[in-house]
């Protein structure tokens, strides 16, 4: 599983060999992890399906990625195995493919595993003809069979067999799945969704709440997070408090459950367990970019110390372990260290024993609930492995549930005693890097962080932020302002997708909010004219995932959430945010053609969807608009907005020597040339200009509590 590095790479032979196959002249480093296998591994490549055709050989496409559990499985017990690997070379092509460079291959042979087997996950395993047809999809296989699935010693002669004996079959059935790939989700409604559904998805969420532990539904639990940014605009807008409570449970929840990193920060993939306790443990960058938004958006709803410092918290993982050195975000950290899941993050009592005091021990050990013969329990085995994981029964601080004396005291019995783990665990073997930097997963840190820096009143997280967005424009876009999907080892490359796009459109977005700087939004506009260009269905509505002339077997529409809200749900926000900034009825017009089209799965399963619920809420409104003009530069005009949550409240700014410019976007504000003047819309009507910089600011805070 070890990484070649670059000067390994210059002194493998050239030309293949038992030490090596083609993937080691790959960037991505899960290639890389499986480039010293025996199997002879193919990239996704033409290469590849042409010889597939000329030895009229099925394709073996394994997808998965760097920090992957139960890749890093299949790959020990199958992938390096001598056994295996010969009937594959032998019998197949073989394709490794990592899911985070290649969404849009990934995207097509999950829904295919999905159609055919009702589940899905990584390591995916799919069979193809050499047409890239897939008519055999799972998931994990072992080597040899087991509880009655098979493995991959039975699973490979027999898929081979039936591909030549019965070959006729196999074609026919993969043009049927073909087919209905095609189908799904190239029809639209036509149907714009009503405004009854945030009320329908709202009772869904009630019905589906887990009032004991927080989340929604049974074990495994996802964190989710664009399903609170719903619940937390539905009670700004509405008033109601339930709500507001669910997202508060759920947030608390996780964040003192095992799913958290309560040592080192920052938040593992999901929990295994109903009550937030056993995670796997990879830590993904765009789990920390959206959990971030969630909980600096409820720190300044509800003033929770709690939320706040897990907000902060976040922001120092990601300074300390994921952000590039010149700017930018590495994607994960893996959940195995020296081959076990977990290892890096567990306690076993002795080790604690030795490094803290007793009494600092005894408040520990009942605060985290710590166990002398352990509470780890192994997913795999079920049986206790002696080691701890923390996780915490109440909130240490934050809850409101003590005074602020015994609060401020428990803060910093726990700073101190954290200081003594946290150094002696990072001389433990660290779990491996992801250090390719992503566009898509880039533009949502880069949201959340301008965002928090608002939110917060955390000018380091607008640093951070615009020291991101400066590294995307430098490294990931090319001269004529395309975006490229890759960036590693000061190479960058690959396709970007929608998602590439519509996540960097919100974070320029974000920027412009928390700076009032035009050159973000000019960005924004360019970007989503690219949009609107390479990826738009003018017949159909609505956008795809790739852009036209893409050699894939389907090019598809997809606007449901999974782990990270769908481009489509995105792309619908920014539109709706475009409209009420500049005006322009062609984004209206956009939006109503991209919500009509999936109109029809938003009303049935709206919590499925719920990224383009929030984008209806901000476009049905009402929303305040607050165009700032001739403002001093230097001045602080947005100070009296921070630390408060207006998720409805939309800000221009009109820049002295850019007036024409401005006009040019927002047409509406060609005639507003006054200095010191704030114009503030809101309920479909305008106030009286507001001028002079103390009046202004004066209005502002009135706004921010009404």
């Amino acid at each position: 599983m070890k990484i070649p590095s670059v000067e390994e790479q210059k002194k493998l032979p050239p030309d293949g060999g038992d030490s090596f196959n083609r993937l080691v002249f790959e960037q991505s480093p899960y290639l890389l992890q499986h480039a010293t296998n025996p199997v002879d591994w193919f990239p996704w490549s033409d290469e590849a399906f042409e010889k597939a055709k000329k030895e009229n050989k099925p394709v073996f496409l394994s997808i998965g990625y760097a920090t992957c559990h139960w890749c890093h499985v299949m790959e020990r017990e199958s992938f390096e195995d001598d056994e295996v690997a010969s009937l594959l070379n032998n019998d197949f092509i073989a394709i490794k493919v990592d899911r985070e460079e290649r969404p849009d291959i990934d995207q097509i042979y999950m829904t295919a595993c999905q159609m055919m087997t009702g589940s899905g996950g990584w390591p995916l395993t799919c069979f193809l003809t050499p047409d890239g047809d897939v008519f055999y999809a799972a998931t994990y296989f072992p080597k040899h069979g087991i509880y009655g699935r098979p493995g991959m010693m039975e699973l490979l002669p027999g898929i081979a067999h039936t591909y030549k004996s019965k070959h006729g079959e196999v074609l026919r059935s993969a043009g049927e799945i073909r087919a209905n790939l095609e189908a799904e989700g190239s029809h639209g409604s036509a149907v714009m969704p009503e405004e009854s559904t945030a009320l329908q998805a709202f009772g869904m969420f009630k019905d589906n709440f887990d009032e004991t532990h927080g989340g929604f539904g049974d074990a495994p639990k996802f964190p989710v997070p664009h399903q609170l940014f719903f619940l937390l605009r539905y009670h700004k807008r509405t008033g109601d408090s339930e709500a507001l409570r669910m997202a508060e449970k759920t947030l608390q929840a996780m964040a003192m459950g095992g799913i958290y990193d309560h040592v080192g920060f920052g938040f593992h993939r999901y929990s295994t367990d109903r009550e937030w306790v056993l995670p796997h443990f990879e830590k993904m960058l765009y789990d920390q970019a959206l959990l971030l938004q969630a909980f600096s958006e409820a720190a300044a709803e509800t003033g929770s110390s709690f939320f706040k410092s897990k907000s902060e918290e976040i922001i120092e993982y990601l300074k300390y372990r994921l952000e590039h050195a010149e700017g930018g975000f590495y994607s994960a950290e893996d959940a195995d260290s020296e081959g076990v899941e977990g290892k890096f993050y567990l306690w076993h009592f002795d080790e604690l024993q030795e490094l803290l005091e007793n009494k600092d021990l005894q408040w520990f050990t009942k605060a985290f609930n710590v166990s002398e013969k352990g509470n780890f329990t192994d997913e795999a085995t079920g049986r206790m492995t002696g080691a701890n994981i923390l996780h915490l029964t109440h909130a240490l601080y934050g809850d409101g549930s003590q005074k602020k004396e015994a609060e401020k005291s428990h803060r910093n019995q726990w700073k101190k005693i954290r200081e003594k783990l946290f150094l002696p665990r990072e001389q433990r073997v660290h779990p491996l890097l992801d250090d390719k930097i992503l566009t898509d997963w880039n533009g949502l840190m880069i949201a959340s962080l301008a965002g928090a820096s608002q939110l917060l009143e955390n000018h380091e997280a607008l640093q951070m932020s615009e020291k991101a967005f400066a590294f995307i424009c430098k490294n990931l876009m090319d001269p004529k302002g395309e975006l490229m999907k890759r960036y590693r080892s000061g190479k960058a490359g690959l396709p970007a997708h929608l998602d590439d796009y519509a996540f960097m459109i919100r974070g320029a977005l974000e920027l412009h909010q928390a700076t009032l700087n035009l050159e973000y939004l000019l960005q924004a506009l360019k970007w989503t004219k690219i949009v609107h260009d390479k990826f738009s269905d003018p017949r159909g509505g609505g956008f795809f995932f790739t852009e036209s002339g893409t050699k894939l077997a389907v090019r598809r529409k997809e606007a449901y959430d999974g782990a990270l809200p769908s481009g489509n749900g995105v792309m619908a926000y920014n539109l709706a945010h475009l409209y009420h900034l500049t005006g322009d009825i062609s984004f209206k017009k956009s939006f109503e053609a991209l919500a009509a089209f999936f109109g029809g799965p938003i009303s049935r399963h709206p919590t499925g969807y719920s990224y383009f619920l929030s984008a209806l809420e901000i476009m049905m409104g009402p929303v305040v608009n607050l165009v700032f003009s001739g403002i001093p530069s230097g001045t602080d005009v947005l100070q009296p907005l921070r630390g408060k949550y207006l998720p409805f409240t939309i800000c221009l700014g009109i820049e002295k020597g850019k007036e024409d410019e401005c006009g040019d976007i927002a047409p509406f504000t060609r005639n507003l040339k006054d200095d010191e003047t704030l114009h503030c819309c809101h309920d479909f009507s305008c106030e009286l200009p507001v001028r002079g910089i103390q009046n202004i600011k004066k209005r502002l805070n009135e706004l921010s509590v009404e």
